[in-house]
């Protein structure tokens, strides 16, 4: 055999491997086409199903949510107006749940807490610990709390005032709500902490009530109130929120939320409230 015709047989021999290892390239990269393509299709059916959820369904996953984050929980009530949240309660448990108008604020606010509850009985006495019970009580408190008092025929004596108040804003106290008046308004103003109370006066309760629990149920305007209870409290008014349906209550307002704000740049549109109302089912 010559050498070129040698050289020929070396050539075609060597294209073989070369040949094998081709194709087994070709293939892999099929493979993983196809892998990717399959992944794909996975993915968006996932994406599908996750869309196809009812609503029902989303908000009960995220009231579940809500209820294993507390703190989440309290952020977003003071995200939401007092109105809607009070709404929302009437819807789910028909129950009327807010304050009466007499309820007022010392400083237009926003606020949202955990209720602690403290509650005094009138009695004429001279016993300095007489009301050491009230104090006590805000020593006790934890962050985020609003002190609800209910106080017996309150109308004209001051629950509290500039001292507990900055008790209060020190333990990092939400705001108060006195069955009530207050006192010592220029000094909470000036520390910015919010109160809600029935009227200002300069009296003093020391020497006409006494102390007779706290975080025990009360009832402020026919309103039960039971510690731990959602305090939410804006220009509009005081609403409780009982615990137990405070996510799913929250859910609701949040959404009543959305469609009244949206419902604002409709009737402008439409220059017609009773056209919104009937297309978006919210008034």
């Amino acid at each position: 055999m010559g050498i070129s015709g040698m050289e020929k047989s070396k050539d075609k021999n060597q294209s073989k491997p070369n040949r094998l290892l081709l194709l087994a390239s070709l293939t892999g990269l099929a493979v993983l086409v196809l892998c990717i393509a399959a992944f794909t299709v996975l993915k968006a059916g996932a994406a599908v199903s996750d869309s196809a959820q009812s609503p029902q369904a989303t908000d009960a996953q995220t009231a579940k949510e809500y209820e294993n984050d507390p703190t989440a929980l309290l952020a977003a009530y003071r995200h939401v107006e007092v109105a809607s949240v009070s709404d929302a309660i009437e819807q789910l448990l028909g129950q009327r749940m807010y304050l009466s108008h007499k309820m007022q604020p010392l400083f237009p606010t926003h606020l949202a807490g955990w209720a602690l509850t403290v509650r005094l009985e009138k009695q004429e006495n001279h016993d300095s610990h007489a009301v050491d019970g009230m104090l006590e009580a805000i020593d006790h408190g934890s962050k985020d709390s609003v002190y609800v008092m209910s106080i017996q025929d309150g109308a004209d004596i001051a629950g509290m005032g500039g001292l507990m108040g900055t008790a209060m804003a020190a333990r990092e106290f939400s705001g108060a709500v006195i069955d009530g008046a207050v006192r010592d308004t220029a000094y909470l103003r000036k520390i910015g902490f919010p109160v809600y109370a029935t009227g200002v006066t300069p009296s003093t309760l020391v020497g006409h009530y006494r102390f007779v629990g706290s975080q025990v149920p009360v009832v402020i305007d026919g309103v039960s109130i039971h510690p731990g209870d959602i305090i939410a409290a804006d220009s509009d008014g005081v609403v409780v929120v009982p615990r137990a349906h405070a996510a799913d209550v929250l859910i609701l307002a949040q959404q009543m939320d959305f469609k009244e704000h949206t419902m604002y740049a409709a009737i402008e549109k439409l220059k017609s409230i009773t056209a919104a109302v009937k297309q978006f089912g919210r008034l």
